[in-house]
């Protein structure tokens, strides 16, 4: 039975975005807390995320965007030191704290240490239990909640630096990906299938290109719905492509008792989902898939939701 490896750090929850806001460092305590619960927790093998080069970081963002954030963290810096405030707002909903900065790049290391010990086969697959969050960051904009995006960087990291020609990207957030999609557009590579609410933030995923498989679903969609999309319109296509290796964008805001999104999943919603994906990887893949948080903003429906995702990777 193959490893999964659950990568993480410290400085994932010292990064935070002000009272009240819902991409709050409790979401990864409340994963941890069911983990340890559950004993889910003693069936993974548990690595520190490392910091991510900038070198591996314009794989999928411009230089321009990682200065612009590397800025807004010395400022921040300067702005304290001057006893000013603890926060800049780089959109309405997303902010940096001091620790944001490292978090970011935790977050996209933990992608890329993970690519590593998957492809390299010291884990079969890997979930990475890190924020912020990445798939609304584009090539040169942080949004979203998102500054940098993990499962874009790591899916070009494959493809550039260990040799891969086929991956796919799988997206079950209740939020279109817009920023993984507008790097990975057009890269015949790589597909990208995904599956979320419209009319919903970021109101984007209309006009696909080629390599993309967006399915939008309007609000109050269950998972019998979701799961007939899923078996008509996701699994022919990555059948078609046999991807070399799968990266998932696991964002469970999808689920029903999540209140920033309105769609109606379930624990074995995502159960299902994830068996599927995990069938394809075995086909094709060598069993290789690496999944990254996103979304998912219930705190109890958040942990149960990812304890069900890792159930399945690990084979419990």
């Amino acid at each position: 039975m193959g490893k999964t490896g659950f990568f993480t750090h410290p400085d994932c929850r010292r990064h935070e975005m002000g009272r009240g806001h819902p991409e709050c460092p409790e979401r990864l305590d409340a994963i941890e807390d069911r983990l340890l619960a559950s004993g889910v927790g003693d069936a993974l093998d548990r690595r520190e995320a490392p910091l991510a080069p900038a070198s591996e970081l314009v794989l999928a963002h411009e230089r321009s965007h990682v200065a612009s954030i590397r800025g807004l963290a010395d400022e921040l810096g300067d702005q304290q030191q001057a006893g000013g405030g603890d926060y800049l707002y780089i959109d309405p909903d997303t902010a940096m704290n001091p620790y944001s900065w490292n978090a970011a790049l935790r977050g996209a290391g933990a992608a890329l240490a993970a690519t590593d010990a998957v492809i390299d086969g010291e884990l079969e697959n890997a979930f990475c239990a890190v924020r912020p969050p990445g798939h609304h960051a584009t090539r040169a904009r942080a949004m979203g909640f998102c500054i940098f995006n993990n499962v874009a960087i790591a899916a070009r990291y494959a493809l550039e630096r260990k040799g891969l020609k086929r991956v796919a990207v799988v997206d079950f957030d209740v939020h279109h990906g817009n920023g993984t999609e507008d790097i990975l557009a057009g890269d015949e590579r790589v597909l990208m299938v995904g599956i979320f609410q419209h009319p919903f933030y970021p109101y984007s995923g209309m006009n696909p290109a080629p390599n993309m498989v967006n399915v939008p679903v309007p609000a109050y969609t269950k998972g019998d719905t979701i799961r007939a999309l899923v078996e008509d319109k996701w699994l022919p296509r990555l059948h078609e492509f046999q991807p070399e290796m799968i990266f998932i964008s696991a964002g469970f805001d999808a689920h029903r008792e999540d209140d920033l999104g309105q769609l109606g999943l379930v624990e074995d919603d995502y159960k299902w989902i994830t068996q599927q994906l995990k069938d394809i990887a075995a086909r094709y893949s060598q069993g290789r898939i690496v999944s990254c948080l996103e979304g998912g903003y219930n705190l109890g429906a958040l942990a149960r939701s990812v304890e069900a995702h890792l159930r399945v990777l690990a084979d419990l």
